[in-house]
């Protein structure tokens, strides 16, 4: 078994209780007309260009590699361009590879906070979430970010395992939610159940959307 991550930052604030390791995997069947880490929607490795700073020299696109009419950049375009902006996002790992890389700053992640998984949406990959998840119980708090799109079972699975969620209430109405999020929210308020019944600690977030959901 495998699992897609994007980043890890480490002793993070502001993901959970305490300083924290945050793990971003990558994946996510929303699309959320707010997202704030797009290069998480897709599933697979891929190189993304940053646009900001971009002079539109071309040369990235001259070395990328075309597709069913689709452009894809290649290690060729990271080094052809200028100004640096394009980088490869998604690394694949096995948990036990992601958790010993996890348990490196485990004596000061055991005293002051833990590990959070993030993305994207962790539950995308919920085989992968979950060994992980079971890998580190006993050694290390752990956090779930999540939007709480994913089925039952899945979900069930990864709460048992999690001591602590940040769970992401965007919009409570379905047809809202369709509209800015792109799926309905039935799993959603299904698993938030869930969770408020299970009795585990968490936090409910609801961004802040000028005219949406402020």
């Amino acid at each position: 078994m495998t699992g897609t991550v994007f980043a890890i930052e480490e002793f993070s604030v502001f993901d959970g209780p305490g300083i924290r390791s945050s793990v971003f995997l990558k994946g996510c069947p929303l699309r959320c007309s707010w997202c704030h880490n797009p290069e998480g929607q897709r599933s697979e490795p891929e190189i993304v260009r940053s646009p900001n700073g971009c002079i539109g020299c071309g040369s990235c696109e001259r070395l990328a590699m075309k597709k069913d009419g689709r452009t894809f950049f290649t290690a060729e375009s990271i080094t052809g361009c200028p100004m640096g902006l394009l980088r490869a996002c998604g690394e694949r790992l096995e948990p036990e590879a992601l958790v010993k890389r996890l348990l490196k700053n485990e004596r000061i992640l055991k005293a002051e906070g833990g590990v959070t998984f993030s993305g994207g949406e962790p539950l995308a990959q919920s085989a992968f979430l979950s060994e992980c998840l079971r890998l580190l119980r006993g050694r290390l708090h752990t956090a779930v970010q999540t939007s709480g799109y994913a089925d039952g079972e899945s979900f069930d699975r990864v709460l048992e395992l999690t001591d602590y969620f940040l769970f992401d209430l965007k919009l409570f109405y379905r047809d809202e939610h369709i509209r800015y999020c792109g799926v309905p929210n039935d799993k959603i308020l299904r698993n938030f159940h869930s969770l408020v019944q299970s009795g585990k600690d968490f936090t409910v977030r609801i961004p802040l959307i000028p005219t949406v959901t402020d």
